[in-house]
């Protein structure tokens, strides 16, 4: 029996989304936005040059067919891109009316999101007075700092010396529908912190806005550091998805980083959370342990959260390429019935204006499966192709393209 191992780039879109012009960053829409290709423009202009040098290198990527997969999503050549691929390869388009982390994850598993979500607008304040009412309730407190827009860097440089005098808890949300609550982890206390949005977040599925997350973050004024505690508390997709399909029919479902958030434990027997390096560490431990007939659901979120938002080119560039010399490893223990499958949710263009994702395309590579050009398909293609491969029945509306 066959292994499945669905890795998600977060945020490692390549441009060429349809309706990108309906998606926007403040006011400006992210028409032409394009991770993938932007970052590997900047490396080979010279302006990509902070703990690395030269062009982009993601040989490993590469050769399964990454350069390609921009080309052909957005039309444009990506600069050192350029190798023929010996896996098969392709653009993934998404349906769900979203730029978010579960619109791209529940699509990629087979369900685009049967609604619209619920923003909070960009004003101060941006939570209308019963959610903050609920959140002082909670919290134990008599009110809430930022209560804005903002990206989780800055509001705690903004607010954390103030949280830490007054014990109110930092509030603010984004482009994504989203709360999203940020306190120290020893001042204010990190199961405080987890209970907090954990009560929170019934009331705001409620109203469809997707998550409720925890920002956990130590250090002193001037010295803030977000940790790795990060938990995700989101709407439950509303019907099956590819873990439940899996689970269902036996077989092993197993999330890394930050999966199991994502779809409320649905159809997932266990996970393995930690930072990207330790996330490739377990991504390693799972190729050489998981069983016959296992779901293995990656998400390697630093791309996104350490990078794209912060609109750190180098930084997201060495990531990349940290990611591809990983993969390198990992291919050849792979097992001759094995299929491993590379894509993302959206994108994150560090180059674009804003610090919101962007709306994009994202590559479809596979290793395990042959050569060739899978051409563009749909997000919800990706969940067909894997049950596909798992023998288990897809019970989606995508196509497999196996």
């Amino acid at each position: 029996m066959s292994r499945a191992f669905l890795v998600v780039m977060d945020s490692v879109g390549i441009g060429g989304a349809p309706d990108a012009d309906q998606f926007f960053n403040g006011t400006v829409p992210d028409t032409g936005a394009n991770t993938l290709l932007h970052i590997a423009q900047a490396c080979a202009a010279g302006q990509a040059e902070e703990g690395r040098t030269g062009p982009l290198h993601l040989p490993t990527l590469d050769a399964l067919g990454l350069g390609r997969a921009v080309e052909l999503a957005s039309g444009e050549a990506a600069p050192n891109l350029t190798a023929r691929p010996t896996g098969r390869w392709g653009a993934a388009t998404e349906l769900s009316k979203g730029k978010d982390t579960p619109s791209g994850h529940w699509e990629l598993a087979g369900l685009p999101v049967p609604w619209d979500w619920t923003y909070l607008p960009d004003t101060v304040p941006s939570f209308p007075d019963d959610i903050t009412q609920r959140i002082c309730d909670l919290a134990g407190t008599d009110g809430i700092l930022g209560n804005c827009h903002s990206n989780g860097v800055r509001v705690i440089e903004t607010f954390g010396a103030e949280h830490l005098r007054t014990g109110k808890p930092i509030c603010y949300t984004s482009a994504d529908s989203v709360v999203q609550i940020a306190a120290h982890e020893e001042a204010f206390g990190l199961d405080r912190l987890l209970k907090l949005c954990q009560d929170l977040a019934p009331m705001c599925h409620g109203r469809r806005i997707g998550r409720v997350i925890a920002r956990p973050f130590v250090g002193q004024e001037g010295s803030f550091e977000r940790t790795t505690n990060r938990r995700d508390y989101a709407i439950a997709p509303p019907e099956p998805v590819l873990t439940n399909w899996v689970q269902d029919a036996g077989q092993a479902v197993i999330g890394i980083g930050k999966i199991g958030d994502i779809f409320s434990m649905a159809g997932i027997d266990t996970v393995h959370k930690g930072s990207d390096a330790r996330l490739m560490a377990h991504l390693a431990h799972q190729i050489d342990t998981a069983p016959e007939g296992a779901l293995i659901f990656a998400n390697f979120v630093e791309f996104d959260s350490k990078y794209g938002h912060r609109r750190d080119v180098s930084g997201y560039a060495r990531a990349l390429e940290w990611f591809d010399a990983k993969l390198a490893k990992l291919l050849p223990k792979l097992k001759p019935d094995d299929l491993l499958l590379i894509t993302a949710d959206h994108g994150n263009d560090p180059t674009w204006t804003g610090t919101d994702h962007t709306r994009e395309r994202v590559p479809v590579l596979i290793a395990g499966t042959g050569e060739g050009e899978i051409g563009h398909v749909g997000f919800v293609d990706v969940a067909a192709s894997i049950a596909k491969h798992l023998g288990v029945a897809s019970k989606g509306s995508g196509r497999s393209f196996l």
